[in-house]
């Protein structure tokens, strides 16, 4: 772009915000409103001509944009809208924050000039651009989460999940298996808003719900179960006494699924009857619990209907 020196014999500098002309005496001088528009959008640029006009330009840090119908910037989103006696606007399309800045309407009339300033802003939506991955951590351990994000005006950061923080990082000193879940980051400012979301993983040692012991009859079918709560999922094994008992040993089936483990004697005997442990394995640990099978009196036909005779 040109300079501004060959047309008006002096050189306008950006100055800021709400500034005024330092120019001589005789000069007409106008500070318009600021200009806030979107990054993306159009601005219209606009000012008064009159008559006896000599000389006119649109000026963005002291480069000429439009000498009068003349284009000097080579900006292909600048464009002239009109140019007449009445006004003189130009456009700038697809706006972006370089674009920010002081702009100048120049008019030099054969009495004296004539500039008007107006003060472009350009606010842009938030965009998250640094944040933290999905996390597998153990429980204890303490965990910062991050969401960097960048727009203007400046965007808040919250975060939401079981509560709410309106830091970029987000501490959560040694977490607990009850913090694990889904957390969202958004950033918002006046124009629109941007959201991530992470998932968090707790693991912690397994912990067995207490087994209830059962009562079987003789030749009946005896079921001990055993529920075990751990991330990652824990594993089961099988115990009578201190002898590992397998799936399809002596006719016991054993069926996991799940956080559930359940053993399965299909024909209870005398030798069947006693203390089972159920153990509960992850990478973190371990937990057992007892449960004891023991025999329940078997009533026939006869002892029943003898009885009900007395």
């Amino acid at each position: 772009m040109r300079s501004l020196n060959p047309i008006f014999g002096k050189t306008v500098h950006s100055i800021g915000l709400h500034v005024r002309s330092q120019g001589d005496s005789q000069s007409d001088n106008k500070v318009m409103d600021n200009v806030t528009v979107r990054q993306g959008e159009t601005v219209f640029l606009s000012c008064s001509q009159g008559d006896v006009v000599t000389h006119t330009a649109w000026l963005n840090r002291s480069s000429i944009l439009y000498a009068g119908v003349d284009k000097w910037s080579v900006d292909p989103r600048v464009s002239l809208v009109t140019f007449n006696r009445d006004e003189f606007t130009i456009k700038i399309e697809n706006v972006d924050v370089s674009d920010e800045g002081l702009y100048v309407c120049a008019v030099q009339t054969s009495s004296r000039p004539r500039t008007t300033f107006v003060h472009i802003i350009v606010q842009v939506p938030p965009k998250i651009i640094d944040f933290s991955k999905d996390m597998v951590v153990n429980e204890g351990t303490n965990v910062t989460l991050m969401c960097l994000a960048n727009g203007k005006p400046e965007p808040a950061i919250n975060w939401r999940v079981h509560s709410l923080s309106d830091d970029e990082y987000l501490d959560i000193p040694s977490i607990s298996r009850h913090k694990a879940g889904e957390y969202e980051c958004m950033a918002a400012n006046d124009i629109a808003a941007d959201t991530r979301t992470l998932r968090l993983v707790v693991n912690y040692p397994p912990s067995v719900l207490g087994g209830r012991d059962i009562g079987v009859t003789l030749g009946q079918r005896g079921v001990l179960q055993c529920e075990a709560d751990a991330v990652p999922a824990a594993t089961f094994e099988w115990y009578r006494d201190d002898r590992r008992i397998f799936n399809g040993f002596d006719g016991i089936e054993i069926n996991d699924s799940g956080t559930f483990s359940k053993l399965t004697l299909f024909n209870v005997s005398e030798t069947d009857y006693g203390n089972y442990t159920c153990v509960a394995i992850n990478k973190l640990g371990s937990a057992n619990t007892s449960i004891v099978l023991y025999g329940m009196p078997s009533f026939t036909c006869g002892i029943l209907y003898t009885n009900l005779n007395m």
